[in-house]
């Protein structure tokens, strides 16, 4: 059973598998387990992240396209069930309504960018992707009627996933929207990575490896290329609603901004590039270490207060330069990231 869950695609690595199952594990029971908000919060973005990079890897790992534009994506989903919610109300109705119209949208726009910019080669349609990514998040912001423009947009859920609902003593809707993107990202990630070991995603690998070749055996690499980059766009597209749902709040810094593209390229590094795996260890990883670095130097700060130097090194203000401390580290030590490490140890 579990092996047709997986796909057969195994961890390949005891180390890995332990890692893996302790995550998932983790995730499951961060809401029983870890009292307060912010763990609440954290595990909730992990969520939606393990989504968002596993469809880039998909992308980027297993098809070797390097887009910008993913994050638009992303924010189409986000955007989607924040305006129906606001203009149709709380409801069931409102959420399947605003996903499914963002669908569709990122569907034809994906299609688009496919079959006008596929054609370019490497940089250059990295660059068009960029384009087309900055100018939507400048529509979204100056269109205010209808996206909230700079100020987003702030909307309610149904009651069922309300905060003040109460199932019983222990279980409350904050639990119950929870658990709504926890079980939505188990089985998109499922999903990506039954693509993926798919006859499709043996074509999107051989591309990736040699395009020119995949082409030459009858491959119309285009299409494949289009199709990878429409599925990528829709999975994207569906993190956007998870955190949409879980914030009930959307805005272009939520969802639209250039930082989190550069956090999506940063866990797949770490994680492991045509892994899909890595997209739950990096977020895990990187996620965790961008919340609490701060109070963890903090503590070693206080604890250096001897020593006056060693004391400001470790300030909490430093945070981002010890953060890319630990990502070059990663990068140094773990080239493969570090489920293609972990792999290559276990073989």
């Amino acid at each position: 059973m579990l092996t047709r869950l997986l796909s057969n695609d195994h961890p390949r690595s005891k180390v890995l598998a332990v890692l893996l199952v302790a995550v998932v594990v983790l995730l499951a029971a961060t809401p029983i387990l870890i009292p307060g908000a912010k763990a609440l919060s954290v595990a909730a973005k992990v969520l939606v992240f393990i989504v968002l990079v596993a469809s880039f890897d998909l992308l980027l790992g297993y098809t070797g396209i390097v887009s910008f534009a993913h994050t638009m994506f992303f924010g189409i989903g986000a955007y989607g069930v924040a305006i129906a919610s606001t203009r149709m109300g709380p409801g069931w109705g409102s959420i399947v309504a605003g996903l499914a119209v963002s669908l569709a949208l990122s569907f034809v726009l994906a299609l688009l960018v496919g079959l006008f910019s596929l054609r370019v080669r490497a940089i250059f349609f990295s660059m068009i992707t960029l384009a087309v990514a900055a100018a939507f998040q400048t529509l979204a912001s100056q269109l205010s009627e209808l996206t909230g423009g700079e100020d987003g947009l702030t909307f309610k859920m149904p009651e069922v996933l309300s905060p003040g609902f109460q199932l019983t003593e222990s279980i409350d809707g904050r639990m119950l929207t929870y658990y709504l993107p926890f079980i939505a990202a188990v089985l998109l990630f499922l999903a990506m990575l039954r693509i993926v070991n798919s006859p499709f995603g043996r074509v999107l690998q051989a591309i990736r490896e040699n395009e020119f070749r995949a082409e030459a055996i009858g491959y119309r690499v285009v299409y494949f290329r289009t199709m990878s980059s429409i599925l990528s766009a829709l999975f994207a597209t569906l993190a956007g609603a998870m955190l949409a749902i879980w914030l009930r709040y959307n805005g272009p810094d939520t969802s639209l901004s250039f930082e989190i593209m550069l956090d999506v390229l940063l866990i797949v590094v770490i994680g492991g590039m045509g892994t899909i795996y890595g997209a739950v260890i990096g977020a895990g990883i990187f996620l965790v270490a961008q919340s609490y670095l701060q109070d963890l130097l903090k503590l070693a700060s206080d604890a250096a207060s001897g020593v006056s130097w060693l004391a400001a090194l470790l300030s909490p203000d430093r945070w981002l330069l010890w953060l890319g401390v630990l990502f070059v580290l990663s990068v140094y030590y773990f080239p493969t990231g570090i489920v293609g490490r972990l792999r290559a140890a276990g073989r």
